[in-house]
């Protein structure tokens, strides 16, 4: 039977393994980094969180490994559970005990990790990404911004961005818009500039991540992977300039709303080749 993995966190109990009989030599990092060894050897690791023993139990750690997929959980589990691993004594391994009737509330991805999943199940060269237009939303000059009242004091990006699979033959738009205050200016904040660039690399994030979301990787029983693409009502044609341009004059954004996402890491993202593609642009 095929198994569908969506660009979301997941949370699914069958994805999700306990370990415990972890012993209370090592440190919390130590132990972390020899869990993430061990079993990230079966698939791709979401997670890997250690936590100290309850003080009425003896001293040790337990760990919970959140996977991608629940066949790699499930062949971890059968593989690892009564084994020693790293340790001289045996550990306990269990599939998650959350009822599956229960419905978890879906939380995209952030990009990076979307990208993670990506080259992990297509491939470093199996697919790409493509800044179709970045643009800041029309307001005030610097200038004025900085003199304007409280609530006003933002910037606005737009981004549009594609997410290509030439071996599927499938393209995937996605839009965002990212917002940046600055209404907290002062000495030894964030400059204006540094900002502005802040806002620039969320809303392309934003919208690398509304690619992936409309996308689902399909593992079939062979191993083979296929591809499940569903566009959403709010789906643009990113490659219409004038559409675009139209796009972004508007007043009422259906993406403009919070949305339920995995928290960004700035750090991991760069816009230097962004910045290089969206000069050919200009």
């Amino acid at each position: 039977m095929a198994e569908l993995i969506s660009f979301v966190v997941p949370t699914q109990s069958d994805k999700v393994l306990l370990v415990w009989e972890l012993s209370a030599g090592p440190s919390a990092e130590a132990l972390s980094h020899s869990l993430f060894t061990v079993f990230s050897q079966f698939g791709l690791l979401y997670s890997v969180r250690v936590f100290p023993n309850a003080a009425v139990a003896r001293p040790g750690f337990y760990a919970t490994i959140k996977f991608y997929s629940s066949r790699d959980a499930q062949r971890a589990q059968k593989a690892c559970d009564g084994k020693p691993l790293f340790q001289t004594s045996p550990v306990k391994v269990r599939l998650g005990t959350r009822h599956r009737a229960l419905r978890h509330q879906a939380f995209a991805l952030n990009s990076s990790r979307c990208q993670d999943l990506a080259n992990y199940y297509f491939g470093f060269n199996g697919w790409s990404k493509r800044i179709i237009k970045l643009q800041e939303l029309s307001g005030p000059p610097e200038d004025a911004a900085l003199s304007a009242p409280v609530q006003k004091r933002r910037l606005q990006f737009f981004c549009a961005a594609e997410v290509v699979l030439p071996s599927y033959g499938c393209r995937s738009p996605g839009v965002a818009i990212a917002e940046e205050p600055l209404h907290q200016l002062e000495e030894g904040q964030p400059s204006f500039l540094t900002r502005r660039k802040t806002a620039q690399k969320l809303a392309i994030q934003g919208a690398l991540s509304d690619a992936f979301q409309k996308l689902s990787i399909v593992v079939l029983e062979s191993g083979k992977i296929a591809v499940e693409y569903r566009p959403s009502e709010e789906t643009v044609d990113a490659r219409s300039e004038e559409e675009l341009q139209n796009l972004i004059q508007v007043s009422c954004f259906p993406w403009n709303q919070p949305s339920q996402r995995e928290e960004e890491c700035l750090s991991d993202f760069s816009l230097e080749e962004e910045e290089l593609r969206l000069q050919q642009l200009s």
